[in-house]
């Protein structure tokens, strides 16, 4: 499980190509896998990885064709610097949301308006995934918790509002129009929004 609240960015330090597989070494700031062990879960913008094995602060973890396909990882390359987050305990204060760090789908960056203190992003989604955004709901954009802004479901976008915090820390201070993000979906909202359909299908039957 996790929380969304990105706690720093890892650097590719190689990729190793397999069969049906992909073997990424990411090197972590100083402390960031002090009691990691192997087998451990870390949300790699935002996806939940298994590390596979860990030499200080370098770990490496396996990828397969599936995730690769289905997310941005497969475009991650050497140098390149995806957020992190290790696996919330119990006992962790949750300052974002609950994330299985399972991604539904691809977003694309269609806007990006940037002021002083203040940064408004719109994205573009599939429609089997905009069902579940709605205004002031939640969101995570490559494992960032975030609060859903304004809906335009003709257009298939919605809005997100970005404080520095986020900028700085993340990898959203520097995503540009055109940029692809992975992203997950709320399962509370996801849970309702199902139930719902079902219910009325039901009826109308």
């Amino acid at each position: 499980m996790f929380t969304g609240i990105v706690q720093g960015r890892a650097e590719v330090r190689g990729v190793e190509s397999g069969t049906a597989s992909r073997r990424f070494r990411l090197a972590f700031p100083a402390g960031a896998t002090d009691g990691l062990q192997r087998g451990a879960s870390v949300a790699i913008a935002g996806v939940c990885l298994t590390a596979v094995t860990i030499e200080a602060d370098e770990v490496e973890f396996d990828v397969i064709d599936e995730t690769l396909d289905r997310t941005t990882l497969g475009r991650l390359e050497r140098g390149d610097r995806p957020n992190f987050e290790r696996a919330a305990r119990f006992g962790d204060e949750v300052g974002g949301h609950v994330l299985s760090g399972h991604v539904w789908g691809l977003g694309t960056v269609v806007e990006r308006v940037q002021t002083d203190d203040n940064c408004a992003l719109t994205l573009q989604v599939p429609g089997p995934i905009l069902k579940y955004v709605f205004e002031k709901g939640y969101v995570a954009i490559d494992g960032t918790s975030l609060t859903v802004g304004t809906v335009d479901r003709a257009a298939g976008t919605f809005r997100l509002h970005l404080i520095p915090e986020t900028l700085q820390v993340t990898t959203l201070g520097t995503v540009a129009t055109g940029d692809v993000v992975n992203m997950e979906v709320d399962a509370t909202t996801q849970a309702v929004v199902d139930t719902v359909e079902r219910v009325l299908a039901e009826r109308a039957g």
